[in-house]
């Protein structure tokens, strides 16, 4: 009997004390010295969470044109500038990395993969979402045009307006992500990211970075994305 309530009694203790867990947690918090550690490794458990969770096959929900928002009530949110003066005439897209075929590419020559239309919802880390129209060439086809090395991790971009960012590579095969040339049937204007930005309806809007001009298949990041860069989410999915 001594024996038995003994036991019930250590199991009484653990319960009680994972009871006490959020407590203590909440407590750390109060601490300035322990905020900025437990946030990062809170963060951290969501992105890898997040990323195990992520279904390669599963499509972003899509919208009938009469759900789309008027072009003109698209917002316009930029990092540095609207328009960065990228020269459309010399424009290209220098690819490096873990790839057979480095080099730069023209839109020309990125325009004559199959394209595809999508109308998706833009959602905004700062609480707006619109639904918009978009066109452009699956990254998927890109990276296979490029010979990119699927096995390695990432995908890297970067941008006329010093912007960068990174993609997990099962993100950057997902169908639904585009290298977007369009809006709403149209070239894009130089305020939405002419003449090449990314289209990611799996992910937050900050990961769909504009105005491209590099981009590298890596298997390791020397950084991750401007936001992330600063505290933010790294993975992101919606």
């Amino acid at each position: 009997m001594n024996r038995i309530d003994s036991r019930k009694f250590r199991s009484m203790n653990r319960r009680e004390l994972f009871k006490l867990v959020p407590v203590v947690v909440l407590g750390a918090f109060a601490i300035p010295k322990f905020q900025k550690p437990l946030l990062k490794a809170g963060l951290g458990f969501s992105d890898w969470a997040s990323a195990r969770l992520f279904r390669k096959g599963h499509l972003a929900p899509t919208f009938s044109d009469s759900e789309l928002t008027p072009f003109d009530k698209f917002p316009l949110n930029t990092y540095d500038v609207d328009d960065p003066g990228v020269d459309f005439d010399k424009w290209t897209l220098t690819v490096a990395g873990e790839v057979q075929k480095p080099g730069d590419y023209t839109l020309a020559q990125i325009q004559a993969l199959p394209k595809i239309r999508q109308n998706a919802r833009h959602v905004c880390v700062e609480g707006w979402d619109v639904i918009g129209r978009y066109g452009g060439v699956r990254l998927s086809d890109f990276l296979n045009k490029i010979g990119a090395d699927t096995t390695a991790r990432f995908v890297t971009v970067e941008c006329a307006d010093d912007y960068y960012e990174s993609l997990d590579m099962a993100t950057a095969l997902h169908p639904q992500t585009l290298l977007c040339y369009e809006m709403y049937d149209r070239p894009l204007t130089r305020e939405h990211g002419a003449p090449l930005r990314l289209n990611i309806p799996t992910k937050i809007g900050y990961k769909q970075a504009k105005y491209l001009t590099d981009l590298k298949v890596t298997r390791v990041l020397d950084r991750v994305g401007y936001w992330e860069d600063q505290g933010y989410s790294e993975f992101y999915g919606l």
